[in-house]
C-alpha cells in the first residue's frame, strides 16, 4: 500500500535499526470479561451488579488472533531459517500486491538488516500479510517502507489490526512517535483510516534526508499518542459511542420504533407525512426534506478535485504544496500580493468557492504566476512551476466538456 520506487535510497549510515529481535508483538488484543454479580460479606447488603458489556462486533482478524488462527510476528535479517523464511514469504506479497515496484528494489530493503519488519502469519509460517519499516531511534520517527496484504485475505481487518499492532509495539520498544510514509493514490484511503495526515508537523530537518522522496507519492505522517493502546481503540470507541446514545435517549425520541400507519393495514398508499403523529411531533416540514436532498457540492466539484488531487501529487508540486513560510522568505509578501498556494486552493474548493472550472484555473495559475515573478527562471521553483502548469493544461485537454479552456 505504501508507495515506493526503485531509485537508490541514500540514508545516513549512523542511523542504525534496533538491534536483530524475532518476537510475537507483544500487544494482545483485548478481551471482555462476562459481567459478574458480587456479594458483600455482610448479608444484609444487596449485592453489587456489575453491567455486562455491551456487545462489540469483533472483526475476523481479532477473533482468528483470538483462536490462534493467526500471529504478529516482528523480524528482521538475523540470518535465521525461520526470520529467513517469513521475510521471504514478505517480499512475495510486497511484489505481487506492489507490482509497479522493482523487484530487486523490495527484496533488497525487506532483507535489510537496518529494517524491520511486522508480519502476520499462519501457521504453518504463511505469510499473509506485514509492513515493513525503518526504525531513526535518535529522530524518534520510523520510516514505513512496505504495507500490504495478500489479496485473498483481505476485507477481513487485517490491515487495520496489522498497523495497531504495529503501533503498540513501536511504542513499548523504542522512544518512536512518529511514522512517515510515502502513499500511492490508492493507499491513502487506508493510511488516513489509520490516522495517518497529509499535514507533517515534524520538522523537516528531522527526517529530511534520511527518508526517500518517492515519485508520484504523497508524503503522510502519524503522531502517536503515549497513552492510548492501539488494539483497545476500537472498543474504546464503541464504549464513547454507547455513552453519546445513552445522553441522546435521554432527551431524545429517535430511538423509539414506531408501528406502521394503519392506512397501510390493507397495502402501502400514498399518504400525507403530516398525518403520522410522531413525524409532527418531531418539527418536521416539507422544507426540510428539500433542504436534505439538495447536493452538497456543485457539479464540477468531484472533477476538480480530482484534478486538484493529482496536482498535489505531482512531483513538480512540493514549492506550492503550502503558502510560503515568511520567516524563511522575508520578503515575499512584500513583493506577492496575492499569495496561493496548493493547500489554499483545497480549503476553497471544499468550500464551495469553484462553482466553475475557470475560478479554479485562475488561482492555479496565479500560483504559478507568482512563482515565476518572485524567482529567476533558471531557479528549480520556476522551473517546478513550469512543470506543473503544463501538466494541468494536460489534463484538462483530456477533460472533454473542459478541453476548450486549454486553447
Amino acid at each position: 500500500m505504501a508507495l515506493m520506487n526503485g531509485e537508490t535510497v541514500k540514508r545516513k549510515a549512523s542511523e542504525d535499526a534496533s538491534s536483530s529481535r524475532s518476537k510475537k508483538a507483544r500487544t494482545e488484543s483485548p478481551s471482555l470479561d462476562d459481567g459478574a454479580v458480587t456479594k458483600h460479606e455482610d448479608s444484609d447488603t444487596e449485592p453489587l451488579i456489575t453491567p455486562t458489556p455491551v456487545d462489540f462486533p469483533e472483526k475476523p482478524a481479532v477473533i482468528e488472533e483470538k483462536q490462534g488462527q493467526i500471529e504478529f510476528r516482528v523480524v528482521n535479517n538475523d540470518n535465521s531459517r525461520e526470520h529467513n523464511i517469513i521475510l521471504t514469504g514478505l517480499k512475495c506479497i510486497f511484489q505481487k500486491q506492489l507490482p509497479k515496484m522493482p523487484k530487486d528494489y523490495i527484496a533488497r530493503l525487506v532483507y535489510d538488516k537496518t529494517h524491520l519488519s511486522i508480519a502476520i502469519i499462519k501457521q504453518p509460517l504463511e505469510v499473509v500479510g506485514g509492513i515493513t519499516y525503518r526504525p531513526f531511534n535518535s529522530r524518534k520517527f520510523a520510516e514505513i517502507v512496505f504495507c500490504a496484504i495478500s489479496s485473498d485475505q483481505q476485507v477481513k481487518g487485517y490491515g487495520a489490526h496489522l498497523m495497531a499492532h504495529l503501533k503498540d509495539y513501536v511504542k513499548a520498544t523504542s522512544p518512536i512517535m512518529y511514522f512517515l510514509t510515502y502513499a500511492d493514490n490508492y493507499a491513502i484511503g487506508y493510511f488516513k483510516k489509520q490516522g495517518f495526515t497529509k499535514e507533517i508537523t515534524l520538522d523537516k530537518s528531522i527526517w529530511m534526508g534520511y527518508i526517500k522522496d518517492y515519485e508520484g507519492g504523497t508524503i503522510m505522517q502519524c503522531s502517536m499518542l503515549p497513552k492510548i493502546r492501539y488494539l483497545q481503540v476500537p472498543r474504546m470507541l464503541q464504549k464513547q459511542k454507547e455513552a453519546v446514545m445513552a445522553k441522546i435517549r435521554a432527551v431524545s425520541k429517535s430511538h423509539i420504533v414506531h408501528p406502521p400507519p394503519a392506512a397501510w393495514k390493507n397495502g402501502v398508499c400514498e399518504i400525507d407525512p403530516m398525518s403520522i403523529t410522531a413525524i409532527k411531533e418531531s418539527g418536521w416540514s416539507p422544507s426540510m426534506d428539500e433542504l436534505s436532498r439538495q447536493p452538497r457540492h456543485g457539479p464540477n466539484y468531484n472533477q476538480l478535485l480530482h484534478l486538484l488531487n493529482d496536482m498535489q501529487n505531482h512531483t513538480a508540486a512540493w514549492p506550492f504544496a503550502q503558502p510560503v513560510n515568511k520567516d524563511e522568505v522575508p520578503d515575499y509578501y512584500e513583493v506577492i500580493k496575492e499569495p496561493m498556494d496548493l493547500s489554499t486552493m483545497e480549503e476553497r474548493l471544499q468550500n464551495d468557492l469553484y462553482p466553475r472550472p475557470d475560478d479554479f484555473i485562475k488561482d492555479a495559475r496565479l500560483i504559478f504566476d507568482n512563482c515565476r515573478r518572485y524567482n529567476n527562471e533558471t531557479t528549480p521553483y520556476a522551473k517546478s512551476a513550469n512543470k506543473l502548469e503544463k501538466f494541468m493544461w494536460q489534463q484538462i485537454k483530456n477533460i472533454p466538456e473542459w478541453s476548450h479552456l486549454a486553447e
